[in-house]
């Protein structure tokens, strides 16, 4: 069957004009892997590879619905998981640079892409004929067949009803209304925050306001604002998140509060910048998708599919964090105020830009470690090589080797090829780590292509971080929080890698949102394992591991004040699960959203002006961007799942080759092809995820 298939295909690929056979995107890469080859593909080539890979999902689908025999498995479901093998190899390439790399002219082809792709979906989705000959299979199917191919087709099944494919013709046409507007709105968020994020960087017109920061952060400062067209000799740039790593270094209290309302303000409309209209909007149509479904709102609609299943589930589980966490978080506080009220006299009021300045003072007066301190030992090659590869090696037998003949799509990337324990080639992995103003802020992991046994395509995968890179002839030194990032996303990756499923569509990190994160969280266990560490916490200079006072110190200092980091999240958890509760007349008008946001943080019992959310509703990324509406508590939720396996691990002994094969046999390799809850119980032995575990993992 697969090879009646695969004969379709070339069948149509032959039918293709001269220009597109020479298009690199539409023929077998020379490269490992069938990897993409960046050396010969331009930006020129995306949108018609775009076209014809369309054209040739719109035949593949035209032969499934014009074929007159009953509907099965064979003749329906497989040639549906094929149609769209062109277009999902050049959908990855190019959304790939989308969100790493993206020039002005990867911008304008997106803006004529994305409306597309989305008319194409609508199309695909609500195909009446074709969602007949699915229904037909798993009416009449479902029940004989097993394993993955029962998965397989409850997936497809379930992704068009989900979509509308029951809904009335009515119905049908304004929910395909809804999602092309939604499309133009992701796309207008797409383009404006990356945007408003760069305005928002904070110049600095002498050395000495960065009393505090490092020689290198001072030479970051003066590459950023090179990098940034040079209004003044140096700049801080914003990131992603709300508070700004450099706060815990910087004396200046003006600047430290400039950086601050930088940050928070960067989308809200005090400047150039408002998000504010996108996201009424978005929220809005989310609400009438989810009422033309028959859900009472967007969130029900969304978490039906997750672990969590309601919203009723995850506000009991934030519920339960929030009344454990309240006190201690106002007891952190109140120390930190009362430490800096030492050296800055009895009346001082601590505010949120000050906070992780005098929390890193108190963290180095009580335990004497800084960032500043540590950094030496964490430069970024060895943290990959002799940590995160090492790690991967000792858990699951993994090897890598440093491939410099496979070109990437920026001179910063790495690639290395990934062996399994018996030697054989299991993947291609490339990294790409440091910030640039094209690449919009975070990290995360994807592929350029899934695992897939019926593809016959082993797994392409990249991390992306925002680490600043060292100028030239410097070390690039990360602090813990970036070393951590670092093992977290490589967790992602290692579900990819270790995949071994039948079908593209189930493979890797095809899995719910609350438990997608999973993998990358328990993976940063791996970090502070005393073998691991030993191996890749190394001075940059002299090769000697860390001391092991110095060890000591800090690997203590890792819980210190871990409140915040826990209310920043809840705080954003909550907003994200607010605005997905709204019924389309509540939704609030850009003007009122503000106030909507201290509404919803007051009435979860999480408005802390000390913690403020992580993402505020302006320049919430997850939520409005990048596909986790009504999900962002999945932190939270997978970290429980992620302690409970770790706790597995160190009772067995963490490095034991035999726990990491018994992991990667009952999850990481399974992708999608089971039960999620069943296939957690298979390796813990527990019904239920322990959530009383994760406030002492975090030291609360």
């Amino acid at each position: 069957m697969v090879i009646g298939i695969a004969s379709v295909v070339m069948t149509q690929f032959s039918a293709c004009t001269q220009s597109e056979r020479q298009n690199p995107l539409l023929q077998d890469s020379e490269l490992p892997f069938n990897a993409p080859d960046f050396s010969k593909i331009k930006n020129s080539h995306y949108l018609p590879a775009f076209k014809e890979a369309i054209k040739q999902t719109r035949e593949n689908i035209g032969k499934i619905v014009e074929n007159q025999e009953p509907a099965t498995f064979e003749n329906t479901i497989l040639p549906y998981e094929e149609s769209g093998r062109l277009l999902d190899k050049v959908s990855r390439v190019f959304f790939a640079l989308v969100d790493a790399d993206k020039t002005p002219e990867i911008g304008d082809i997106e803006k004529k892409v994305k409306p597309m792709l989305t008319d194409l979906e609508n199309e695909i989705l609500f195909n009446k004929p074709l969602f007949e000959r699915i229904r037909q299979v798993y009416d009449n199917q479902h029940d004989s067949l097993q394993g993955e191919e029962q998965k397989l087709l409850e997936e497809v099944y379930k992704e068009f009803v989900r979509k509308g494919a029951l809904l009335t013709d009515e119905k049908m046409e304004r929910m395909k209304a809804i999602n092309l507007r939604l499309t133009e709105l992701e796309q207008q968020w797409g383009d404006m925050l990356p945007d408003a994020t760069n305005d928002a960087v904070v110049w600095v017109e002498d050395e000495s306001q960065l009393a505090g920061l490092s020689d290198a952060d001072i030479a970051q400062c003066k590459k950023d604002a090179e990098s940034r067209g040079g209004k003044a000799p140096y700049a801080i740039v914003i990131v992603n998140t709300t508070q700004q790593p450099l706060l815990v270094s910087l004396d200046n209290r003006d600047l430290r509060q400039k950086v601050y309302e930088a940050s928070i303000h960067r989308a809200d409309g005090t400047g150039k910048y408002n998000t504010y209209p996108i996201v009424t909007e978005i929220a809005k149509l989310r609400a009438e998708q989810a009422e033309l479904m028959g859900y009472p709102n967007y969130a029900s609609y969304s978490l039906e599919k997750t672990m969590a299943k309601t919203p009723e589930n995850v506000y009991a589980f934030l519920k339960s964090l929030i009344s454990q966490y309240t006190a201690k978080a106002d007891a952190e506080t109140k120390a930190i105020e009362d430490f800096a009220r030492q050296t800055e006299g009895a009346d001082f009021q601590l505010q949120p830009y000050d906070r992780f300045y005098y929390s890193a003072k108190m963290k180095k007066q009580m335990l004497d470690v800084s960032d500043n301190e540590t950094k030496p030992y964490f430069n970024v090659d060895s943290v990959l090589v002799n940590g995160v590869f090492y790690a991967a090696n000792r858990a699951y037998g993994l090897t890598f080797k440093e491939r410099t003949d496979i070109p990437t799509y920026h001179p910063d990337m790495k690639t290395y090829e990934v062996f399994d324990k018996d030697g054989k080639s299991k993947a291609l992995f490339y990294c790409d780590y440091y910030r640039r103003p094209t690449k919009r802020g975070g990290a995360w992991m994807d592929g350029f292509a899934k695992q897939s046994r019926q593809w016959a395509q082993l797994p392409i995968i990249f991390n992306v971080c925002n680490s600043a890179k060292a100028p030239e002839g410097q070390p690039s030194l990360l602090t813990w929080d970036e070393v951590t990032t670092m093992f977290h996303e490589f967790g992602h990756a290692l579900h990819g890698i270790l995949s071994d499923c039948q079908y593209n569509r189930l493979s890797g990190t095809s899995v719910a949102r609350d438990f997608v994160e999973m993998p990358s969280q328990f993976n940063e266990s791996f970090a502070a394992i005393p073998e691991i560490f030993d191996n890749y916490a190394r001075h940059y200079e002299t090769g000697e591991p860390m001391p092991a006072e110095l060890k000591d110190r800090m690997l203590k200092s890792i819980n210190f004040q871990t409140a915040y980091a826990l209310g920043e999240n809840l705080a954003a958890t909550c907003l994200d699960m607010a605005w997905h509760m709204l019924k389309v007349d509540e939704v609030p008008t850009a003007e009122q959203a503000e106030a909507f946001e201290t509404d919803a943080l007051q009435k979860a019992g999480v408005l802390n002006p000390q913690i403020p959310p992580r993402y505020r509703t302006s320049y919430f990324n997850h939520v409005w961007g990048s596909g986790y509406a009504a999900g962002y508590y999945s932190y939270l939720w997978t970290e429980v799942l992620a302690v409970n396996i770790a706790d597995v691990f160190a009772k067995r002994g963490a490095l034991k080759p035999e726990t990491g094969q018994e992991l990667c046999d009952k999850i990481l390799s399974r992708g999608n092809t089971g039960d999620l809850m069943q296939m957690f119980t298979d390796f813990t032995g527990m019904k239920q995820p322990d959530a009383s575990t994760l406030l002492k993992a975090r030291g609360l």
